[in-house]
């Protein structure tokens, strides 16, 4: 009986509700009399979408005055206020016109980009995209050929490259990462404050001579400089931020200043690891601006962070293994690892521009990171087979231990670095054509100090390294000494003095009437290794790179584009110490020669537009100062004994599989080999075959305001690396294919488009709240393999060390 006059009383209440409603209906049309298919019509929180027709219909408050918005992201959008008559039906149908642009603008400024091999990437798609490292990293994570299996890590490794073969610039000037950071879930926050971004551009590979001297990528990124007073606030149970901009002084002065807290508690306690952990991570970051007079701009970046990580394990179950040999390893442990990375960063540049052609600019900028890793850990194990019997009283415990014993890991590294440089620039613009010249010095500092060491004992006996002398426990006694299994102490004290400068030529013009684009450039790099205890060594190199590309007068938009050249990368300090700690100071450069080939093809798909990228690269690298990957941290041999290759192809579809937003689909096959003192090709630690990653945004047609963001990665397993002092040549086995799944949701109550007049809703620019999945349908993945031995049989164990699991985040952005 209740149900039932609830029910009534619940459809009066919509009839009259409805009685008070107005329809508005129409079919919405471009300049040439053709339906529009997927234009979003909203009013406050409704709304609907065009049909195949151009047709739309929805119902609208009567004798209100409204205001009604048509978009669609190819044409302009349009505002209609109207008030209609209670129980009426208006018919409105308006003409759309499309966003028109000036084709020699395109040419010069938007083809320039794609011309130059650049992905362009909408800042505001970094904030709403669900990841566990939310930031410009994690939409890279979403292309052909950059990759990690890693989601706690912004670091990325770009077409077989390592996370050390990347260019990050902040308006023009060149940023740098802490040098200890063994593991992702220890980086917290990366350089970049996405909050304060205006542009983002990416490149794979085949970059400009103006660019620094690395092998793989570039990331350049545009900080805004703010017009007028805004505050934006993120919340989230991972942490928050607050970015706070505007201008003064008559707006002379602009200023940009943000603040970041991230807690990674959630991701690292559901791994299969019981913890106690509170790693917490803060960044402050600020860009200023001082127009001085029309001629003359000063601008500052400053950013200041510190990584607390506290970590103490406390015990470990991890199942793994196939159904005919299900395999458990067990581990109880003592201690704790405590580690700090507090970096300083600070940069100043002036920009003058002397006439309408030329400009020049000074910058200086300074880096300092303290880091402390701490850790005493007492690992107690057991790895044997589990009982596979179902109908067994004691099924998944360990019925046979395979491997028994204690493992013990120690260290106190210390490392203080201290980089400033200064640099130069000349912009020369006439006509059609660019002149860029640069010159540089960077001097580095670095003091380092490492003791770390490694003790393993078996079922009562330690277990000695292989190289040293062998002994026959238990049957004779073994009177030597018990050292460690492995053990690394060393102290450097290393200054690095560089001097680089570039010289660069670019030019657009027409070749009967196709459209053309090409810049040729070299560079120069000049460094000097010295410290204590170290025997001096200089070196220099040269590199020529260049681009070109081809717009045709086709009816089809088309444009090729071929780049590359020399490509090098003096030594940094972690690429001149080698496995044992100590600073080797003649290591050579590593060398590549490099070429891109490229296409990006334009079209209509559902009368919506689209765009595929596609490029296929061959790098040849010599001087190979081959390396080893544990989580995120990178050991070299230095010693340049290896040659290497890399060659793949990257595909890119992007465009509006849903009208008014954008999505892409990347997929890219890579292959990377190395051969070591010329024993044969093998894998390379980043050798991942195939690449798949989705970025989607859709929303409900009904209801504009609720989106969805999905994030989809499908990557290959990569080699699992090899136990110490073991030969790599021997462990090619690989691990399981990486795969996750983030999605979000969010109500979006106001934004630039939708904007309140009055309510409590007026005082927002933007206000969107919603919830976030993390790895949705909870996949183990693993990044690395941790190595038990068995002291009878002298087998090694892989077992897989598992990434985060299933997540779940609430999140709230907002803009005043």
């Amino acid at each position: 009986m209740l149900k039932t006059v609830t029910l009534t009383l619940f459809l009066i209440f919509s009839l009259s509700i409805t009685a008070q409603n107005s329809i508005i209906k129409g079919i919405v049309k471009n300049t040439d009399k053709n339906p529009i298919e997927g234009v979003t019509i909203s009013y406050l929180n409704y709304g609907t979408t065009t049909n195949k027709k151009g047709e739309y219909k929805f119902s609208v408050p009567g004798d209100t005055k409204i205001k009604i918005t048509f978009r669609h992201i190819s044409y302009t959008i349009l505002t209609k206020t109207i008030t209609i008559p209670k129980n009426k039906t208006y018919n409105y149908s308006p003409i759309l016109k499309p966003k028109v642009e000036n084709i020699d603008e395109i040419i010069v400024k938007d083809n320039k980009k794609d011309a130059q091999g650049f992905i362009q990437i909408n800042p505001a798609d970094v904030i709403k995209i669900p990841g566990a490292n939310n930031g410009v990293e994690n939409i890279l994570m979403t292309l052909a050929g950059v990759n990690n299996n890693n989601e706690l890590s912004t670091q990325y490794n770009v077409r077989g490259g390592n996370f050390d073969e990347n260019l990050v610039y902040v308006n023009g000037i060149e940023v740098y990462r802490p040098f200890l950071v063994r593991s992702g879930q220890q980086e917290g926050l990366s350089f970049v404050n996405p909050a304060m971004v205006q542009n983002i551009k990416f490149s794979a590979g085949g970059f400009q001579a103006k660019y620094g001297d690395k092998l793989s990528s570039v990331l350049d990124i545009t900080y805004r400089t703010p017009e007028k007073f805004a505050v934006a606030m993120t919340g989230s149970l991972l942490g928050g931020s607050i970015t706070v901009e505007g201008n003064m002084l008559h707006h002379k002065l602009s200023a940009i200043l943000g603040v970041r807290y991230r807690n990674n508690s959630i991701f690292i306690n559901s791994k299969d690891i019981n913890i106690n952990s509170n790693p917490n991570f803060t960044d402050i970051q600020t860009f200023l601006s001082y127009e001085v007079n029309s001629k003359l701009k000063v601008d500052f970046l400053g950013n200041f962070s510190i990584n607390n990580y506290n970590y103490t394990p406390i015990t470990r179950r991890t199942k793994f293994g196939t159904i005919s040999n299900p395999l458990e390893l067990i581990v109880f442990y003592e201690g704790q690892e405590k580690d700090k990375f507090k970096t300083l960063f600070g940069a100043l540049k002036g920009s003058y521009i002397v006439n309408k052609n030329l400009n020049l600019s000074l910058t200086t900028s300074t880096y300092q990171t303290i880091e402390e890793e701490y850790y005493d850990i007492l690992a107690s194990y057991n790895l044997g087979e589990t009982n596979s019997d179902f109908g067994s009283s004691n099924f998944g415990d360990v019925a046979f231990s395979e491997g028994i014993g204690t493992q013990l890991n120690h260290a106190r590294n210390n490392l203080d670095a201290l980089i400033g440089n200064i640099e130069f620039k000349v912009t020369y613009k006439k006509d059609k054509f660019q002149l860029n010249l640069g010159i540089k010095y960077q001097k580095e500092d670095i003091k380092d100090r490492i003791n770390e060491w490694e003790v393993i004992d078996s079922v009562g006996f330690s277990v000695r390294p292989p190289n040293h002398i062998s002994n026959n426990q238990p049957y004779e006694p073994f009177t030597g000494e018990i050292v460690p299994f492995q053990s690394i102490k060393a102290q450097n004290s290393t200054i690095i003095d560089r001097l680089i400068w570039f010289a660069q030529y670019s030019k657009n013009s027409n070749w009967n009437n196709h459209k053309i684009w090409y810049n040729i450039g070299a560079r120069s790099h000049n460094w000097n290794v010295y410290g204590d205890d170290i025997e001096t060594s200089n070196q220099i190199i040269y590199s020529i790179r260049g681009q070109f590309a081809i717009k045709p007068d086709w009816e089809k938009e088309m444009l090729f584009r071929i780049s590359g050249g020399m490509y090098n990368q003096p030594p940094f300090y972690r690429e001149l110490r080698n496995r044992n700690g100590v600073v080797v100071p003649d290591v050579k450069t590593q060398k590549s020669i490099h070429i891109v080939l490229g296409n990006d093809y334009s079209f209509k798909l559902w009368k919506r537009p689209f765009k595929l990228t596609s490029e296929i690269y061959y790098k040849n690298l010599t001087n190979v100062n081959t390396y080893t990957v544990d989580n995120v941290r990178v050991r070299y041999s230095a010693s340049n004994n290896a040659t290497a290759y890399a060659t793949g192809i990257d595909l890119r579809l992007n465009g509006e599989f849903v009208p008014g937003t954008e999505s892409w689909i990347s997929i890219g096959f890579l292959k990377t080999e190395e051969n070591s003192d010329n024993r044969g090709y093998i894998s390379r630690p980043t050798d991942q075959r195939f690449k798949f990653g989705m970025l989607f945004q859709d929303y409900v047609p009904n209801i504009p305001n609720i989106k969805m963001y999905l994030n989809l990665v499908f990557n290959t397993g990569v080699p699992g690396g090899s136990p110490s002092y073991t030969d790599p040549y021997n462990y090619q086995n690989r691990l399981n294919a990486y795969k996750r799944a983030d999605i979000g949701i969010s109500y979006v109550f106001t934004d630039a488009i939708n904007q309140y007049q009055s309510g409590w809703l007026q005082k927002f620019k933007e206000l969107a709240v919603g919830f976030e999945i993390y790895n949705m349908f909870d996949i183990q993945n693993s990044i690395t393999n941790t190595w038990v031995r068995d002291v009878y049989s002298k087998q090694f164990y892989g077992i897989p060390n598992f990434m985060t699991s299933r997540v779940f985040n609430v999140k709230i952005n907002m803009k005043l």
